[in-house]
């Protein structure tokens, strides 16, 4: 039997408060509900979603739902939306379309807000989901603080310049706001983990020393097959949904990110998030089909381009906008018509790498430097590697309205690699070629 579809309430107020990282260890955060990470919002696929926002914060925000399909003026971004000044109130109301693991969090500031714990999980249940033993939601941050645990801003111009450049990436490693995590799962036993990187522009490059796991879904839900592997890498914005375990009782490992090189003045290391723990077995309900869903593609990878998207970044470290979108920096890309296929090449000509976000839509990589990708599945968020061209396909639908794509470093978002582009339905296209007409006599 369908489960009727109904609406749930959330209320969410946005402040400063003191968080534990760790015990004795606090820090001066922002978010939700004097919570780090906010609390997980939940629905079933089709559902209505009612958030009642007040801002307590002593600064305007906003709310981006990142990865759901809604209407372009529930998006919480600055080009559809007023910003929620300190003091306000604002209502986002939406219908959750697809199944699968999502986020929220501030698209105002970001680099300032999301770094300090504005964000939060969205998960959205559909009847037919694989059986688990236990479901982890894990979102994965890091912190620049100093020695007093507060929050570092660099001074010095070349500082700020390579932050900037490299992207905001701390030092202080946290699990669901907390440092250290200890994981203790039950012997026998195989859970669920949906792994959301909500970090400035950390590449999370997880690690189970070397134990096999199955990927089953990506941002847009689950893929039409688990696919084995023992490790992945998780970019900012981006989310993984993997089967973890059996493990027998006893075993212990580290949960990791390896050493990742994203070409910036960093070194990238190995480092530990969190630890696993196997206690004692207990009797499994695990249902994982071979088969998790049917996904049609959209589009061959000899389709034809219908627009090209260059990020690129000027070489020349200066203060201004050097992360540019086709040239320039925070741009209005031309529109799109509803209902027509989109095939972009998206081309990172820099020597850095860049995870490429699309808000509100879905799209299919169909092709990387000429290769077919092992296996189709559906992004909103894509790492693209220097030197690098990726085709993707997606459908505008009847979503008409301002949206954005951007790389998800917050700090390069800042500095420019962004982009404003509108979805209009095809009647609008011919009356403003009229208007241009008649304009011109």
């Amino acid at each position: 039997m369908k489960q009727k579809n109904k609406t749930v309430e959330y209320h969410l107020t946005t402040s400063e408060f003191t968080w534990e990282i760790a015990a004795g260890k606090s820090i001066h955060a922002w978010g939700f509900n004097k919570q780090l990470p906010g609390p997980v919002l939940r629905a079933n696929v089709g559902d209505e979603l009612v958030i009642h926002l007040v801002n307590n914060l002593e600064e305007a925000t906003t709310i981006h739902w990142h990865g759901i399909r809604l209407p372009a003026s529930m998006d919480g971004t600055d080009g559809v939306q007023q910003m929620i000044e300190p003091g306000g109130v604002f209502e986002y109301r939406f219908i959750v379309p697809d199944a699968g693991t999502f986020w929220y969090h501030a698209h105002t500031n970001e680099t300032v807000q999301m770094e300090r714990g504005m964000y939060g999980a969205l998960i959205v249940d559909d009847e037919t989901d694989p059986v688990f033993d236990e479901e982890r939601i894990f979102m994965i941050d890091d912190m620049k603080l100093n020695n007093r645990n507060e929050f570092t801003k660099p001074s010095w111009f070349l500082p700020r310049m390579m932050e900037r450049h490299d992207g905001r990436q701390g030092n202080t490693l946290l699990l669901n706001g907390r440092e250290n995590l200890v994981i203790n799962m039950q012997g026998g036993q195989t859970e669920r983990w949906r792994l959301i990187n909500s970090s400035s522009a950390r590449y999370f490059h997880l690690h189970l020393d070397g134990k096999p796991f199955k990927l089953i879904g990506t941002d847009g839900g689950l893929l039409e097959h688990p696919v084995s592997m023992n490790e992945i890498l998780v970019t900012p914005g981006e989310r993984v949904d993997i089967a973890v375990g059996p493990f027998a009782e006893g075993e212990k490992f580290p949960m990791e990110s390896l050493a990742y090189n994203r070409t910036t003045f960093l070194t990238p290391k190995r480092e530990t998030f969190a630890n696993v723990i196997v206690g004692e077995g207990r009797a499994t309900k695990l249902n994982l089909p071979e088969r998790l869903r049917m996904i049609e593609p959209l589009a061959k990878q000899d389709s034809a381009i219908t627009r090209k998207v260059i990020m690129s970044v000027d070489p020349r470290l200066r203060d201004g906008k050097d992360f540019r979108i086709n040239g320039h920096a925070h741009v209005n890309d031309k529109p799109v018509i509803a209902g027509e296929l989109q095939v972009w090449e998206v081309s990172n000509t820099s020597l850095m790498d860049h995870p490429f976000h699309l808000h509100g839509f879905f799209f299919q990589v169909i092709e990387e430097n000429g290769k077919a990708p092992a296996f189709i599945s559906w992004k909103d968020t894509y790492n693209v590697k220097p030197k690098s061209k990726v085709k993707i396909a997606w459908m505008p639908d009847h979503r008409t309205g301002t949206w954005m794509y951007h790389c998800h470093i917050l700090e390069h978002h800042a500095a420019g690699m962004m982009a404003m582009f509108k979805v209009i339905d095809g009647s609008t296209k011919y009356e403003e070629k009229a208007v241009t007409h008649v304009h011109h006599h």
